[in-house]
């Protein structure tokens, strides 16, 4: 260990790490796990692993199931999860316009934020009677096999996507991916140039989406606001309207969060 890592980890709490350290191997599982399970994943000796479980289901961020004795996350982490969504500026400002998006166009609206190379759903509403596969917030998608990813990336830089993608084979080749980084870098320039993204069994098939950004006051790309019309081609006759509909939604929303841009069809990508 270098002189640098061990002046970053002197100031550590090794008992909230090793804790922390179960959670997340609890939340990459997404399933129910023995301690044994626990024990094998995480390198911690087993009297300290199973004090750090106790405490976890004493706070109740792990839950032991009464009759298998199996771990799973417990309510506080999903309460913490969603504390945070509710957090986020862009939340709370978007979500009146999102169902106002909804009421408007008839169709489910949508808010997304990008994490890392996941596109994350933080907030929306559902159109009456929807018959469409539903998304609910915290639902994490591939961002470069989606609408909203692509209009999420408009905002980075080359070097920044090429930290985010190294290879030039993209992480998997699934019907509606892009064949290589390059073809999605360079689908990411004319979404950027066009300013949003009318996505047309992009990533479903019989689904369309039509995603418009979301800047910050520093004019950065904060996340997308979209709406999900269940036809395999949006028609002629309501594409401009849905557009415009899903455009002055986005426009209000990034007025809110303090950004100063163009109305319309084209935005200002900062």
């Amino acid at each position: 260990m270098s002189d640098m890592e061990k002046d970053s980890r002197k100031y550590l709490i090794p008992g909230l790490e090793r804790g922390l350290l179960i959670l997340m191997e609890l939340s990459r599982s997404n399933r129910e796990m023995s301690f044994a399970e626990i024990l094998k994943l995480v390198d911690i000796p087993k009297a300290t692993a199973y004090r750090a479980i106790q405490t976890l289901e004493y706070m109740g961020f792990v839950r032991r199931h009464p009759s298998s004795g199996l771990y799973s996350l417990g309510v506080n982490v999903l309460r913490l999860g969603f504390e945070y969504v509710a957090s986020l500026d862009v939340v709370q400002v978007g979500q009146p316009v999102i169902e106002s998006l909804r009421d408007t166009t008839g169709c489910s609206s949508h808010i997304a934020i990008r994490d890392g190379r996941d596109v994350i759903y933080v907030a929306r509403v559902s159109a009456a009677n929807a018959t469409i596969r539903r998304v609910s917030v915290g639902t994490r998608l591939p961002v470069h096999r989606t609408s909203l990813g692509r209009m999420l990336l408009t905002g980075v830089s080359r070097q920044t996507f090429e930290s985010l993608y190294p290879d030039e084979q993209l992480p998997d080749n699934e019907p509606g991916s892009p064949e290589s980084r390059e073809t999605l870098w360079a689908m990411v320039q004319e979404d950027r140039e066009r300013g949003y993204v009318i996505g047309e069994s992009f990533f479903q098939f019989g689904i369309s989406s039509i995603v418009y950004p979301l800047f910050n006051h520093d004019g950065e790309v904060e996340g997308v606001v979209s709406i999900m019309v269940p036809v395999h081609e949006i028609p002629e006759s309501d594409r401009e309207r849905l557009r415009h509909d899903v455009a002055d939604a986005a426009s209000t929303i990034s007025n809110l969060l303090g950004h100063q841009g163009t109305q319309g069809g084209k935005r200002q990508m900062g």
